[in-house]
């Protein structure tokens, strides 16, 4: 209790005209950037870091006399340093994330599914630093204890006169129902349920321990209001349930409340509400906070109950200052990491940048795919299916997006270090490998291409892509060559829903110069996230013969591939071209970085300025 504020009594006294504040700071989807530092490119970033946002987090609670500080998960992957802190090699003591976070005070903390990417028993190892609570409430542990369902925060809270009160606030945390799907390895120790009928089971439960209020971190994108099973964009939905007085969102890495959010029934992107219930979305990487003031009073039964609200996002201010309290606690794990990623590979004498990945030139995914399909060669030598044709799928994982203009891969020719191969593969996922028809892989291929919108012929500067449709699920497969017609609309909507079931954007798909037919056998090395049963690609698959189950680390297999050729060239032949278009142009946004590179397509290809988000904006004549 604050010195000179006066005595504490409860809330529930038959009290009236009582008002008092709370705030409530929020952090989501830090993903390990702790510090404002860019590992993949190797220099100090203003864009992201707890450190220089615990000087915003410590001025915002400055002002206020009580507050509270939470995070909603996805802390503990998402740079190297979260790699190597996984590990431990060399490092003693309490995991980077936690020390900070505790350093910070955080109050509670929900898990996110990246937070399991390197295993149960890492996680249980990671969190048990933590002096605070770490809450799953849709997470039932089939082998050993469960996690933290909810919490009660115990808070003394002042009123207008300095009087203080004694204030109980009740946190649950929700993580997606998918997380054991896309880390299949976690299947036999766990399940993840669904969102909403846990909190229609678990709420009351909360509320029999007399909370004044309650609040939600679901690490859930915003989504419909209408609940859909295992939906896993359920923060809307989440609103719905009775006794939730606040929900704390994220996963997408979304801005909320902010511009550019569609029309969605029930979300208020302005006043910053789900449902009428304030709620907010913090970005991604520290790159925002989450702020929301809560005013209560006491009603005419004693009972606490929201007055009022303002609810928003701060940015962090570009030369914010780094506290002290976050960079000492990750300053042994920052410099292991960095020597790590210095380690010599190999060279490449080819540049490898996704800046144009969306029109078909893309080095860095083509080795990646190169080193795929090297390592199932070898894995199925001497067996019964050597003979067949090997493919590989990947996708471009920065190529700007949410992660903004300098989030692109881009690798100079020349050395090749570890930092540059993180760069190439930034997640932990793992190879495998199915047998695939060329149905199959049309299909594979008409999923991709639904990144694009439906292009007229004759259109001038028409957006080229999607915004909903995230980079990550753009696969694109080496080893066959095929056409992308922009004049048909897309076949799916982005979270894989049928759209135009007779669409064929997909035309002219070859092996080695020969039209794939539908009855075509192939071997496609894809990873583990692909083939889980809610992907945006399972349905295609979903009882296809796995040839190579969760194998080697697709970023292992990469740098021993570099390794045994030392140096790499890679053809710049694409794999795919879209389908001329006469007289039709098309808008689509890159890297400011990439206009200083010699451009591909020469005579189609030109900068058209740049965007409001500091994108350089590219035209293409089709």
């Amino acid at each position: 209790m604050p010195d000179g504020i006066g005595s504490t009594i409860p809330c529930r006294g038959a009290l009236t005209g009582v008002r008092l504040q709370l705030r409530i700071l929020a952090t989501s989807d830090l993903h390990m950037h702790f510090l404002p530092h860019d590992y993949l490119s190797n220099r100090p970033s203003d864009h992201m870091g707890l450190a220089r946002l615990a000087s915003l987090i410590q001025k915002k609670r400055s002002e206020v006399a009580t507050s509270l500080l939470l995070d909603n998960g996805d802390f503990l992957q998402g740079t190297p340093m979260g790699d190597v802190a996984a590990r431990d090699p060399g490092l003693r003591g309490a995991h980077p994330a936690i020390a900070a976070m505790n350093a910070l005070a955080y109050d509670a903390v929900a898990l996110g599914n990246h937070d399991f990417n390197f295993g149960l028993s890492a996680l249980r190892r990671i969190i048990a630093q933590a002096r605070f609570p770490v809450l799953a409430a849709n997470l039932q542990i089939t082998r050993g204890r469960d996690f933290l369902r909810h919490a009660i925060l115990l808070r003394d809270v002042p009123d207008q006169t300095g009087q203080m009160h004694h204030l109980r606030i009740g946190v649950i945390g929700f993580l997606p129902p998918q997380t054991e799907e896309w880390d299949q390895d976690l299947r036999p120790f766990m399940r993840s349920h669904d969102i909403i009928q846990t909190a229609d089971r678990l709420v009351p439960e909360l509320q029999a321990e007399g909370p004044d209020l309650v609040i939600a971190l679901a690490h859930s994108g915003i989504g419909s209001a209408i609940a859909t099973p295992r939906m896993e964009h359920a923060a809307t939905a989440l609103a719905s349930v009775a006794g939730i007085d606040v929900v704390i969102a994220g996963h997408t890495h979304q801005v909320f409340p902010g511009t550019g959010w569609p029309d969605e029934t029930g979300v208020d992107a302005t006043r910053g509400t789900l449902l009428g219930k304030p709620a907010v979305m913090p970005g991604y990487a520290g790159s925002h906070l989450g702020i929301i003031d809560l005013h209560l009073r006491l009603d005419a039964k004693g009972q606490i109950a929201i007055d009022s609200f303002r609810v928003c996002c701060e940015q962090v201010g570009t030369g914010t200052p780094s506290l002290p309290l976050v960079t000492q606690p990750v300053a042994k794990a920052h410099h292991i990491t960095l020597r790590q990623l210095s380690t010599r590979i190999g060279r490449t004498k080819t540049p490898l940048n996704s800046h144009f990945s969306f029109i078909g030139h893309d080095s860095g995914l083509r080795l990646v795919n190169m080193a795929q399909r090297w390592h199932i060669r070898q894995r199925l030598a001497g067996t019964a299916l050597a003979g067949l044709p090997v493919l590989s799928a990947s996708a471009p994982y920065r190529a700007g997006g949410r992660g903004g203009p300098e989030a692109y891969t881009d690798v100079p020719a020349g050395r090749l270090n570890m930092r540059h191969l993180a760069d190439l593969y930034t997640f932990p996922n793992r190879i495998t490998a199915i047998c695939i028809t060329g149905a199959q892989l049309r299909g594979w291929l008409e999923r991709s291409a639904s990144m694009f919108n439906h292009i007229a012929t004759g259109a001038r500067d028409a957006p080229l892509l999607d915004p909903q449709f995230p980079a990550y699920n753009f696969d694109v497969i080496d080893g066959v060559t095929w056409c992308i017609d922009l004049g048909q609309p897309p076949r799916f909507h982005p979270d894989g829903r049928m759209a135009h079931a007779a669409s064929t954007r997909i035309t002219g798909l070859c092996w080695r110069g020969r039209p794939v037919t539908d009855t075509d056998s192939f071997i496609l090395a894809t990873n583990s996230y692909r083939l889980a049963s809610c992907g945006l690609f399972s349905p295609l698959v979903c009882g296809n013969k796995i040839v190579l189950d969760r194998d080697a680390l697709s970023l292992d297999v990469l740098r021993r591939y570099i390794r045994r050729r030392r140096t790499v060239e890679l053809p710049q032949t694409p794999d795919w071209r879209f389908v001329p278009m006469a007289n039709t142009t098309v808008l689509f946004p890159t890297a400011p970085v990439a206009l200083t590179r010699p451009l591909p397509c020469p005579g189609r290809l030109e900068n058209a300025g740049m965007d409001d988000d500091g994108f350089a904006v590219m035209r293409l004549s089709l």
